[in-house]
């Protein structure tokens, strides 16, 4: 019966724990199918579970069995099983699931996409750009609001490939947020074109940020890709010299790297992001698990 299959899965504490339930939800399946299904999501608390207890293997193999068509049947186990493979740095496996999700027709929200960009941006090889880029294609084909840091993965993916031409055509749909610059100059400098670099700097220092906004900020790392570019054009390199002084001086200037920015956790966050870190209890956290993504 559903409560007695919802008890075993809150009492399980150990990987035996886990093989038993998996054969009650086997046998819960065989029995009752789909139609039992519409009351309770039995998929998302096996899957913290698995979660919890670092079970991956188990959690991999059931969302993918045919047996269980429909058991998993909502985006939250999907968008739990992924995050805890990215964590683990299985991003082969990660990226398996997403098919999976795929071929079982389970619709994609923002958080999938937000997931599935940031997993291509691990991977990092030409194939998961194109794939990148097409997702993003595809949810602004349907009409899918997304968010503007799946842009920021898409785009860095395409630079590790050099994949220029995708750059240009996203780098206008994040010119709201804070990377714009750091992309455009980034753009640029792959494309040769130095004195535009300086132009891109020069427009992000003398840009006037009202007070209760977010300035851009630099990377060090970024800035030294530039200046080692700019050391063929002594003219060049002595205006970065100023752009940077001026940067530093107003405190524009992070230690962090690119991907640090990238994966940093957003103010609004943070709460949610410090709870999904702590033990929860009977394995039923309201909120999706996704968010994790944002703790590399």
């Amino acid at each position: 019966f559903r409560n007695e299959l919802k008890n075993l899965l809150h009492l399980c504490q150990t990987s035996s724990d886990v093989e038993l339930a998996r054969e009650v939800i086997y046998r819960y399946h065989e029995q009752n199918g789909i139609r039992a299904l519409h009351n309770f999501k039995f998929g998302p608390l096996f899957m913290r579970l698995c979660y919890e207890l670092d079970l991956e293997r188990p959690a991999v193999e059931l969302i993918k069995d045919q047996n269980l068509h429909g058991f998993f049947s909502d985006s939250t186990s999907f968008h739990i099983l992924m995050t805890m493979l990215f964590k683990k740095g299985h991003f082969e496996s990660a990226l398996e699931v997403l098919v999976e999700m795929k071929k079982q027709g389970i619709p994609f929200n923002k958080e999938t996409y937000l997931l599935a960009v940031a997993i291509c941006y691990k991977l990092g090889n030409p194939e998961s750009s194109k794939i990148s880029a097409r997702l993003l294609e595809e949810a602004q084909l349907k009409g899918d609001t997304l968010p503007l840091r799946a842009y920021c993965f898409a785009m860095a993916t395409a630079l590790k490939q050099h994949f220029i031409k995708i750059c240009i055509l996203m780098i206008c749909t994040i010119c709201v947020v804070c990377f714009y610059f750091i992309f455009k100059v980034l753009v640029q400098l792959r494309s040769g074109l130095l004195k535009e670099v300086i132009n891109t700097l020069e427009a992000a220092v003398e840009v006037d940020t009202p007070p209760f906004v977010k300035r851009t900020e630099f990377s060090e790392q970024v800035l030294a890709t530039v200046r080692e570019k700019m050391e063929e054009n002594p003219d060049l390199s002595v205006k970065l010299g100023d752009i940077y002084t001026k940067l530093q001086a107003s405190g524009r200037i992070t230690m962090c790297t690119l991907e640090d920015m990238l994966f940093q956790i957003p103010s609004s966050k943070k709460i949610t992001a410090k709870l999904l870190n702590q033990k929860q209890l009977g394995y039923q956290g309201a909120n999706p698990l996704w968010s994790n993504l944002l703790l590399k």
